[in-house]
């Protein structure tokens, strides 16, 4: 599994066999499902009452986002699962004939696709852990052909410091081609963090069952998968709620107060103390916030 955080990126499919796919989803499939899951949920929580009528999932393998978006929009709608790698299309059709599988999983089509290939277009499209396999120039182009076929476009990449300026050179190019970015960013402009210095990522826990202990050779009952993403849309609702400023670190709580450092809708970044003296509902919110929630300033 190493090659899924490699800094080089290779042409070849990552799963080139059946023992491939089985030993990704035993490893990371949970974790990809996750990271993206929350990913989604952040673009959700700016667009109540919104429900993709189509997902195509690029690069959606085994079907980890596929699962995450039937999660965050339940129901039945088109889904087209994308990869150049069969064995693990084969795989991810198994899974989704499996007990239990949600109705847009079930239905799903898993398709060969060769990257560059014409994508058509869907509402949403996703693309999870794939840039880093990509050569640069594939890359930019994967990212401008999901930004032509999608209107919501959520990129999900490993929460390091590479990951992070794949997904920033992705913003750049999303925002380039027309698109609102909704989240993780509260604004349009520039990333405020200074590339060398720090990197905008994020947590989400998987719960690691007994097989993922045994594969993973872990004790703990639990991970926390560290990703980097951008969810964007095109022409966003007059129903999308407003841009409020984005928990960047771990909330740091002090007797009596809360340090966040917070993403702001004006574009800059840094580091708020939230005390009883902002009041107690404010003070209260800020105890209970989480890495990557949205956290409203007190006036």
């Amino acid at each position: 599994m190493a090659g899924y955080r490699a800094k080089t990126p290779g042409p070849a499919p990552e799963l080139r066999d059946r023992a491939d796919a089985v030993a990704y989803a035993a490893y990371r499939m949970p974790a990809t499902f996750e990271a993206v899951a929350a990913a989604l949920a952040a673009l959700a929580a700016r667009l109540p009452g919104w429900a993709p009528a189509e997902h195509l999932d690029l690069g959606g393998g085994t079907g980890a986002a596929t699962w995450a978006a039937a999660g965050v929009w339940p129901g039945e709608r088109p889904t087209l699962v994308l990869d150049r790698a069969g064995p693990a299309l084969d795989l991810g059709r198994e899974l989704a004939g499996s007990a239990g599988a949600p109705a847009a999983v079930r239905g799903a089509r898993w398709t060969r696709h060769s990257i560059g290939a014409h994508l058509a277009p869907a509402e949403l499209v996703t693309v999870s852990y794939v840039l880093n396999e990509l050569p640069e120039k594939e890359r930019d182009a994967t990212v401008d052909a999901v930004a032509a076929a999608g209107r919501a476009v959520v990129l999900v990449e490993p929460g390091t410091p590479d990951g992070y300026l794949r997904i920033r050179t992705a913003r750049d190019r999303l925002l380039a081609a027309g698109l609102t970015v909704l989240a993780p960013c509260p604004h349009g402009a520039s990333c405020p963090l200074t590339v060398g210095d720090d990197w905008c990522h994020f947590g989400a826990r998987v719960t690691r069952s007994a097989l993922h202990r045994r594969v993973k050779g872990a004790e703990l009952p639990y991970e926390d998968e560290k990703f980097a993403y951008v969810a964007a849309f095109r022409d966003p609702p007059p129903t999308a709620t407003p841009a409020e400023p984005r928990v960047i670190r771990r909330p740091r709580p002090r007797k009596g107060q809360v340090l966040l450092d917070l993403c702001a809708p004006d574009g800059t970044a840094g580091s708020h103390t939230i005390t009883k003296r902002h009041g107690t509902d404010a003070y209260r919110r800020a105890r209970d916030t989480s890495w990557g929630d949205a956290y409203p300033l007190p006036g």
